[in-house]
């Protein structure tokens, strides 16, 4: 299969990029929703974590456009407690 063609039908990768806001405990509490939604959300080359300071995050993966890749963010735990500061999701394109 020409890898083209096979990266297409996966879509383009997207990089969610994020900091938090300064509200530890309600993090910790939201964490776990958080971690299970982007593990249990079946997305294609799917990886991501915590800045090593825990300030925020970078997740990638796959969408077939930015509206639905969007989407996906908006549907985050974090966004929807109101524990994001800042946030960036940006097409990624690698060589």
């Amino acid at each position: 299969m020409n890898i083209s063609t096979d990266a297409q039908s996966y879509g383009k990768r997207y990089v969610y990029f994020y900091f938090n806001r300064n509200e530890p405990e309600k993090i910790e509490q939201v964490v776990p929703m958080h971690v299970r939604y982007w593990r249990t959300a079946a997305l294609n080359d799917y990886q991501g974590g915590p800045f090593a300071d825990r300030t925020g995050g970078l997740i990638i993966f796959r969408a077939s456009s930015l509206q639905g890749a969007t989407d996906i963010v908006l549907q985050d735990p974090f966004i929807l407690e109101d524990l994001i500061a800042q946030k960036w999701i940006k097409e990624w394109v690698t060589e």
